[in-house]
């Protein structure tokens, strides 16, 4: 797994990203500026929200939301047909509702969240995170753009005023029913930010031919202080298939204890349309075909 480190020279991080992104598709991130005091305040909160009874975290469950939000018990989800081995709750920016049943469907996405009333500080927590993430992210797609010969902000207009984040905090359990944690799948977004619990273990990601180990997939532990970065489908779509979307998944095999995992989704506007990139010569005849026009 390459390292890009968020402070190096713009040349050679540049250099770096546009590697990372086409060769693999993952990679850490050092050098972001997020706080290590707002990182241990993330994970604390996540450990708190997952000790609550069940009652508790069943009273701000996603079926009571129409706009997406809230938690998802244990096994509450599939992939590919499998249960999935996690449970979870979904957070977005807090807005107005814009939704309606004479509307279009994607609008019913923005709204409130729910929270556990035995968290009151947990709002103002996920609110400095969107916030710290939200730097990070937007740093990253400009130098991606610049790095294939695109403006720098190039991306800007999309994710102007009213980004669609999304911020999930996942509880993974060291003793479940099956070994899948989630099943393998890449992001549909534009690029994911990954906090995972320093000492974890699960993340397996499956990269180009060049980098595979001899079952096609790849261990991706934590390290401290770096997140872990992946690029989304929409990102790749966005660039001609120059970035990737790289397939991963969470295996729960040989698991030591509870593993959590807070990825941040960063993707524009709602209403928003990402432009896609014409690439330099060089660098289109590397692009993946299947998104050429």
């Amino acid at each position: 797994m390459p390292t890009v480190d968020l402070r190096a020279d713009p040349g050679r991080l540049r250099e770096g990203l546009r590697a990372a992104g086409h060769e693999v598709g993952f990679f850490y991130l050092t050098g972001h500026g997020v706080p290590p005091d707002l990182v241990t305040r993330v994970l604390d909160a996540a450990r708190r929200l997952f000790e609550l009874p069940q009652s508790g975290k069943d009273a701000v469950a996603m079926v009571r939301s129409p706009h997406f939000r809230g938690y998802t018990r244990l096994g509450g989800e599939l992939t590919r047909g499998e249960v999935d081995w996690r449970e979870q709750i979904d957070v977005g920016p807090e807005r107005t509702p814009i939704g309606g049943l004479e509307k279009s469907d994607y609008r019913w996405l923005q709204g409130p969240n729910q929270w556990p009333t035995a968290l009151p500080d947990l709002p103002g927590i996920l609110e400095e995170w969107d916030a710290a993430l939200s730097v990070v992210a937007r740093t990253l797609l400009r130098h991606w753009a610049a790095s294939l010969g695109s403006p720098a902000d190039v991306f800007d207009a999309a994710f102007a005023e009213a980004p669609a984040t999304l911020i999930k905090i996942i509880r993974y359990p060291g003793r479940a029913a099956g070994t899948q944690g989630v099943g393998a799948h890449r992001d549909a977004g534009v690029l994911t930010v990954l906090l995972a619990e320093p000492g974890s273990a699960g993340l397996q990601v499956r990269p180009a031919a060049n980098v595979r180990s001899d079952d096609g997939w790849i261990d991706v532990p934590p390290r401290e202080g770096a997140f872990i970065v992946n690029i989304g489908e929409l990102l790749e779509v966005a660039t001609r298939g120059y970035l990737r979307a790289t397939e991963h998944r969470v295996n729960l095999q040989g698991a030591a204890g509870d593993r959590i995992s807070v990825p941040y989704f960063f993707n524009p506007r709602l209403d928003a349309q990402i432009p896609v990139l014409s690439l330099p010569d060089a660098l289109a005849v590397r692009a993946d075909k299947h998104w050429t026009p």
